[in-house]
């Protein structure tokens, strides 16, 4: 319902009952919206308006356009909390998902220089080289690099980086990944992310550059992760 005598402005007001659609589960992601006129004329209010209140929602990402087409329900974003050391697969299985890989990439090349000094490790000594798409029901999600000395870790195979690492290298080589230093910060899609990640060219994504380290202090792992920032999310909670 629009309040004309409501402080707030119309169009938040419109903003705020398509929201609530949307949450309610009313409204489904992929679903068109109504058309502007519909909205203007069941709420007698101007095109204008209505197309602001949409507007709005598309920045927030609540709706997204396809041009010719119409404005339709954006999918959720997937949220990842920054508050602890985990793996995709960890987090898509803490929120019932089904998390799957699809390898696009993997071999044993020799460390060059910055590699080596990320992994402390002599440059030129073998690393394993893993490049994986990271789905969440079966819906791309990350583009993910993966760097990690083959002295280290022996034994790695297509079959196992198609898993989960962690898992594997805790339960299988018995060692424990203690802690990481992580980096987030935001880009445009190149043509190799646009391709895997199924995206539009310079679409938004959020870039995070991860070095694991485990508990005797060796370094097990240089990580980059290409999110679609469509999808996906990061959060942190701060205590004064």
């Amino acid at each position: 319902m629009i309040d004309k005598n409501s402080p707030l402005p119309i169009y938040h007001q419109l903003e705020e009952g398509i929201k609530k659609k949307i949450e309610s589960g009313e409204y489904q992601p992929g679903d068109a919206l109504p058309a502007e006129r519909i909205y203007a004329e069941r709420f007698n209010v101007s095109r204008m308006t209505v197309r602001q209140a949409i507007t709005n929602l598309v920045n927030e990402r609540y709706l997204y356009r396809v041009k010719g087409k119409g404005t339709f329900i954006a999918e959720p974003k997937l949220e990842q909390k920054l508050t602890g050391l985990t793996s995709f697969t960890e987090d898509m299985k803490a929120r019932g998902m089904e998390a799957s890989s699809k390898l696009i990439k993997f071999e044993i090349i020799p460390s060059n220089k910055r590699l080596a000094q990320q992994l402390h490790i002599n440059e030129h000594s073998p690393v394993y080289e893993i490049k994986r798409i990271r789905l969440a029901e079966d819906i791309p999600m990350a583009l993910e690099r993966t760097y990690i000395p083959a002295n280290l870790i022996k034994g790695l195979t297509e079959n196992i980086v198609k898993h989960s690492l962690y898992q594997f290298a805790e339960d299988k080589m018995g060692v424990h990944i203690k802690s990481a230093k992580q980096t987030l910060e935001a880009s445009m899609a190149n043509k190799e992310e646009t391709k895997y990640l199924e995206i539009e060219d310079q679409s938004p994504v959020l870039i995070m550059d991860r070095i694991s380290t485990l508990d005797n202090g060796i370094v097990f792992e240089v990580v980059k992760s290409t999110y679609r920032a469509d999808r996906y999310k990061f959060m942190i909670e701060l205590n004064r």
